[in-house]
């Protein structure tokens, strides 16, 4: 039997509070120091919104509402850790339901040891959503069109 081709799907959500900022998580993953909006990777046999709320829970303890899909990737992307993946992201514009339950910093990456695991989420005016801040290729052109939305 050939190889298939291998995949990953990742989903995230687009925050954005009441002041025009966008919510970020700085992390650690794979001794990586990441920037990036939050959610994560689709585990097999779970849809995409399923996947997304199942990330808020799990990162920020907070039950979402996801409002609208923003953007799918439509081009090919390697997965930036691993050659042998295509990655596939899916971005939501998503709202917290109830008030916000998790703590936010001010500064990028506030926490003691950049251990992997370890992450602080914070909130960036529109006007200050510079691409070059985010990690992955996508999230910065996602970024792009985020700020260019909210900015018109």
């Amino acid at each position: 039997m050939p190889d298939l081709p291998k995949f990953t799907v990742r989903v995230y959500g687009l925050f954005v509070n009441s002041h025009n900022q966008v919510l970020v998580v700085d992390e650690v993953q794979l001794d990586t120091p990441m920037t990036k909006f939050p959610g994560g990777g689709l585990e097999f046999g779970e849809g995409t919104l399923e996947c997304l709320k199942r990330e808020a829970m799990e990162e920020m303890n907070q039950p979402i509402e996801v409002n609208a899909h923003f953007y799918t990737t439509d081009y090919f992307q390697p997965a930036f850790f691993y050659d042998n993946l295509q990655l596939i992201s899916i971005y939501y514009r998503a709202s917290f339901v109830g008030p916000q339950v998790f703590t936010v910093s001010a500064r990028p990456f506030d926490f003691a040891e950049k251990k992997n695991g370890n992450m602080s989420f914070r909130w960036i005016d529109a006007h200050e959503l510079d691409p070059d801040i985010f990690t992955f290729p996508v999230d910065k052109k996602v970024a792009e069109m985020l700020r260019q939305e909210l900015l018109g």
